[in-house]
Order: C-alpha cells, then structure tokens, then sequence
C-alpha cells in the first residue's frame, strides 16, 4: 500500500459499493491507527422494514483492519480477513458510525507473536452506533497476519 491517508479515503469514497451503500469514510489518520466511517440511511439501503440492511452495516466496517494492519505493519507481512460475525443489537436508523483504532499496545502484540510462531490471528470487535451513542450492532472480526516468505533467487 503505497499510498497517504487522504487519498485513500478518496479512493474509498468513491469506491461503487460504498456509494451504493452510502457508507462514507470521514477520517483516516495520518499514522493509519484511526478509521472513522458513517452511513446515513437512505431510500437505496433500507431493508424490508425500513432500518439499515445489515450486509451495509458489516459492509461499512468489513476491509478497514486489514488496510490499516497492511499499511503499519509495511510490506513484508501478508494480512488477510479470515472471519467475521455480526450482532445485531438494535435497529439502525438515521446516521450509523464506527470509530477502528489499532493501537500500539496490540500492533506490538502483533508483530511478537508473528516473530515468535510464525502467523498470528487477532481477534477485533467494532461497534456501530447511531447518533445517540447507542450499540446497533457489534462487528467481530479475525484476521490472518504472517511475515511474507522471502522471495526465491537464482
């Protein structure tokens, strides 16, 4: 991932599924340790009965850990989601948002248990929230990390 923060939250910004979504990315820190998204509900992402489809509630919070884990932990580490559950708590309705954050304490975690076992699999919780501050739903996701093998010569 050769890029800043600012351009890739352009790029996500108009990436098709989120715009079909309306899922927005607000905030990518500089340092990549902070994700802040949103979505508002619309006409085009209500389900049946008319709160947010839960495939955009994972949807809005689902590729960030990876990116982030890509970009701080640089090229010669492998990421990959290796799985996800939802909990849906209550209804979303009106904005929805979640705040990611990787902070050092779990980067460091990372990265030692990699050197130590080879690949490791944390395990993140994501809440989305609306503008009460109440839980709509709990995303939990496992991700896959391991130091790329070294490239072959001759």
């Amino acid at each position: 991932m050769n890029y800043s923060a600012g351009s890739l939250r352009r790029l996500l910004n108009t990436y098709g599924p989120y715009l079909g979504a309306a899922v927005k990315v607000d905030y990518i820190a500089k340092d990549f340790k902070e994700i802040r998204v949103s979505m508002r509900l619309r006409w085009y992402n209500k389900n049946a009965v008319g709160t947010h489809f839960g495939g955009s509630l994972y949807a809005m919070v689902d590729p960030h850990l990876m990116l982030m884990l890509m970009k701080l932990l640089g090229p010669d580490y492998m990421v990959w989601d290796k799985s996800a559950s939802i909990d849906f708590l209550q209804p979303g309705t009106g904005k929805v948002s979640a705040t990611i954050r990787i902070d050092n304490e779990t980067l460091q975690t990372i990265e030692e248990a990699v050197a130590v076992n080879r690949k490791y699999q944390p395990e993140f919780s994501i809440q989305v929230v609306d503008e009460k501050d109440r839980l709509v739903c709990r995303v939990n996701k496992i991700l896959y990390v391991r130091k790329k093998r070294p490239a072959k010569t001759g």
